[in-house]
């Protein structure tokens, strides 16, 4: 937040209309893996309370940027929903994966994971990491496991414009997928661009976003801005935490989350 006494707290409000970030034109794939959008009508915020959660509803996790906390909010909804852990494409594997973190943190065993499609020692974009070991990632290796009687977690490798082959990003991994996207955001300062630049690439691939989750210290300006400008939901937080068990996780998905927008109402 700016300081009274700083120069540009001073200068007048100036009003704008939130642009439309679910919705945008595209061009033919042939203009490059990015999509060009053009803005269209503006839309009301989003409410948390118009929600619902399908039956054993299955969710991609995605982040604003490296290590913003996806594991961790992926952890949380394992053991809040009893679902499955699945990382398609790991890198960084030589300091450990992320399964075996989502299986200490949320307190499960090993066959509610599912193992990694692609798993890559460097800790780097997971196209250099496939190039480094001479592999090509290829989405139609990738495939959805098959009899699962949970839903599961899927959590992406970094953000969701990350390459992972030379044509393709991690948003067509999460299109291949077909699961609702979770964006897991820094509450700290720098948030509201780096969320809304992640939802505006997922509207420009007609990508369904479930809602953002917020990671650190609580901000509620910065929640209702998400929430006016992308017009999704804020569906949680997780505080900084001393201690992190499935107790703990447990108890901020009951405190924090809003609970009946991921489960059913069975």
């Amino acid at each position: 937040m700016r300081s009274a006494a700083h120069p540009a707290a001073q200068r007048p409000r100036r009003h704008f209309a939130p642009a439309d970030f679910a919705q945008c034109q595209t061009l033919d794939r042939s203009a490059g893996p990015l999509h060009r959008c053009a803005h269209l009508h503006p839309r009301a915020r989003a409410s948390p309370g118009a929600c619902s959660a399908a039956v054993n509803e299955s969710l991609f996790v995605t982040g604003t940027d490296t290590n913003v906390g996806k594991t961790l909010l992926s952890a949380l909804l394992v053991a809040a929903l009893d679902a499955a852990y699945w990382k398609p494409i790991q890198t960084g594997a030589r300091e450990g994966t992320d399964r075996r973190t989502v299986m200490q943190l949320a307190e499960i065993p090993e066959t509610q994971t599912i193992p990694e499609s692609y798993c890559f020692d460097p800790p780097v974009s997971p196209h250099l990491a496939a190039e480094a070991s001479g592999v090509r990632i290829d989405l139609a290796r990738i495939r959805l496991p098959n009899n699962l009687a949970r839903p599961i977690i899927a959590e992406g490798a970094g953000g969701i414009l990350v390459p992972i082959n030379d044509s393709e990003l991690m948003l067509d991994l999460a299109r291949h997928l077909a699961y609702p996207v979770l964006i897991a955001a820094r509450a700290a300062l720098g948030t509201i661009n780096h969320t809304l630049l992640t939802v505006r690439a997922l509207g420009c691939a007609k990508m369904p976003v479930k809602g953002v989750a917020m990671i650190g210290h609580r901000n509620k300006d910065n929640e209702r801005s998400i929430e006016h400008f992308a017009a999704v939901p804020v569906l949680g937080s997780i505080p900084w935490l001393d201690t992190i068990n499935r107790e703990t996780l447990l108890n901020v998905f009951r405190n924090n989350f809003e609970q009946k927008c991921f489960r059913d109402a069975r």
